[in-house]
């Protein structure tokens, strides 16, 4: 097992002693909440709290008032989960629960008024994607062949957040080891779409975005290699940021490839975004990548949460983007020319852009057929004694495993080495044309974003190919940041998210155009079969 580096080691004895305050002064009367619990109201009163489309804001102000508590939160949730997930129409989002959500909410409950909050995220339930990990929580990225597998450490941003007072509450559905973007897994299956059941959910955190959509937790944590955030944002009518590689440890995900991969936020609001992003992002000394974040972080995301955000601003609209082939994606590309119209509305000059070299760019391959062999053994091997399996090749021989995604891994072990012309073409030339061409165009037309369809199609009907085109992946190719925010739906039915691409580590930017564009909008809406 790889070795634990000094602050990694100090941190976890910080969230360790914190667990164990909280059991010693924890009254064991409350471990034992059933769903006997009604809703959120506290004892006296008579109004129930209304946890559909609750923000992370409005379950804080609840909680001071004294009419909700953690737990009766968390059992909210695992009500719905129990109803919407596991039957009625069967979202199949949810891979685990943790069976120790409700005690681990009486303890904070208790810290609460003993000590008093740690921050905004104190008591609140939280999805996260199957690939970080957890040591209290199987960890599988879908596959049955990890399914008994619980590493011995937490992901660096589940520590920050069980550190923030955060309850994870389930690990998420996602596409198999996060290959594909229609979230199916041999260990969870298909997740369907809350807006519409026969659709995909988009992916690979297509588990998270339907959990959250349907209300299942306040926000949640997905993984992006090539849109794997982005898409089932779109899809589900949410937001999902992509933060700068860097921002944000990668430590403890189960890895894709490393030179695209970042773990990020998703969430029904900017503002919960923000709370989320301001909590896992910063230095971490077992992500090299995080060095460059340093100095690059503001005070907190949230200063930035500007209604006004979008006056004075130019947003480059990068009409290349706008796909006009399909009856789908005009209606798509309708969607967000609107969405364009509103952003002029609100204050933003909207300067047409073409961006340097966008051709070349976009015949570049993802580097996930490359790396994953090397960095999945890395994974396994840092499991120690405990790993099920030793590598790729071994995951292969036991069949355990989606047999759809057969060729797929076989193609990526037999890979040999990372050493050939091909491989550093990518990771040099590629990364290197990409952030210069979109540093160009922002500069030449002074920029404060780019912006463009989240997808060129929305979600496909299950059994149907899932096209979402290649928008997505700008972001990943650049290292650059983006966030996505719902648009409004097609057909009335299913949702169309608009992207806003950044500067490096300048996501506050983007958090103040996106949410001063959501509250000028406002078109989020929750899906109708989950009420």
């Amino acid at each position: 097992m790889s070795k634990i580096q000094p602050i990694r080691a100090y941190r976890k004895m910080i969230v360790m002693w914190l667990t164990v305050m909280m059991l010693v002064v924890a009254p064991f009367s409350t471990y034992g909440v059933t769903s006997s619990v009604q809703a959120a109201g506290s004892p006296g009163t008579n109004e129930p709290f209304v946890i559909t489309e609750a923000t992370i804001a409005d379950m804080q102000t609840a909680m001071k008032d004294g009419r909700l508590t953690s737990v009766q939160l968390v059992q909210q949730y695992l009500d719905r989960i129990a109803k919407y997930d596991h039957q009625g129409i069967k979202l199949n989002s949810i891979l685990t629960l943790n069976p120790k959500a409700l005690e681990i909410a009486a303890q904070l409950d208790k810290e609460r008024a003993t000590t008093g909050v740690r921050g905004p995220l104190h008591g609140i339930p939280i999805i996260v994607k199957d690939n970080f990990d957890t040591a209290d929580m199987p960890t599988t990225a879908g596959c049955v062949c990890l399914q008994n597998s619980i590493p011995d450490q937490d992901a660096d941003q589940i520590a920050m957040l069980k550190a923030a007072g955060a309850i994870i509450l389930a690990k998420s559905n996602l596409h198999e080891f996060a290959f594909g973007i229609t979230t199916s897994s041999s260990l969870g299956g298909q997740t369907l779409n809350p807006y519409a059941l026969d659709h995909y959910p988009g992916g690979s955190s297509g588990g998270t975005g339907a959990a959250i959509a349907a209300n299942f937790a306040a926000a949640g944590l997905g993984t992006d290699t090539g849109g794997s955030i982005r898409i089932p944002s779109a899809f589900n009518s949410l937001v999902g940021i992509r933060p700068t590689v860097g921002l944000s440890s990668r430590d403890g995900i189960i890895p894709l490839a490393l030179t695209q991969d970042v773990g990020g936020p998703i969430a029904r609001t900017v503002e919960d975004a923000a709370i989320l992003l301001q909590t896992t992002a910063g230095y971490d000394p077992d992500d090299m990548a995080t060095a460059y974040s340093v100095g690059h972080i503001p005070d907190n995301y949230t200063d930035y949460l500007q209604v006004d955000g979008l006056k004075g601003a130019r947003i480059g609209i990068a009409t290349e983007l706008f796909n006009n082939t399909t009856a789908t994606e005009k209606s798509v590309t309708q969607v967000v020319y609107t969405a364009v119209d509103d952003i002029q509305r609100l204050g933003a000059t909207a300067v047409p852009i073409q961006i340097p070299n966008l051709p070349q760019i976009m015949k570049y391959p993802s580097l996930s057929g490359y790396e994953f062999k090397f960095q999945i053994n890395d994974y396994l091997n840092s499991l120690g004694e405990d790993a099920p399996y030793h590598n790729l090749t071994d995951i292969l021989a036991s069949n355990q495993f989606d047999p759809k995604q057969a060729e797929s891994m076989k193609k990526r072990d037999a890979v040999t080495t990372l050493d050939t012309p091909e491989y550093k073409d990518i990771v040099l030339n590629r990364t290197k044309v990409t952030r210069e061409s979109l540093l160009k165009v922002m500069a030449d037309y002074d920029l404060d974003a780019i912006v463009y369809p989240t997808t060129t199609q929305p979600a496909a009907t299950i059994g149907e190919e899932q096209i979402s085109g290649d928008n997505n992946r700008l972001s990943p190719f650049s290292g650059f940041p983006a966030i996505t925010v719902p648009a409004g739906f097609v057909n009335n039915k299913l949702p169309v998210g608009i992207e806003f691409l950044g500067r490096p580590f300048d996501e506050s930017t983007l958090i103040k155009l996106a949410y001063s564009y959501e509250q000028g909008t406002h078109h989020r809406q929750a899906p109708t079969l989950t009420p």
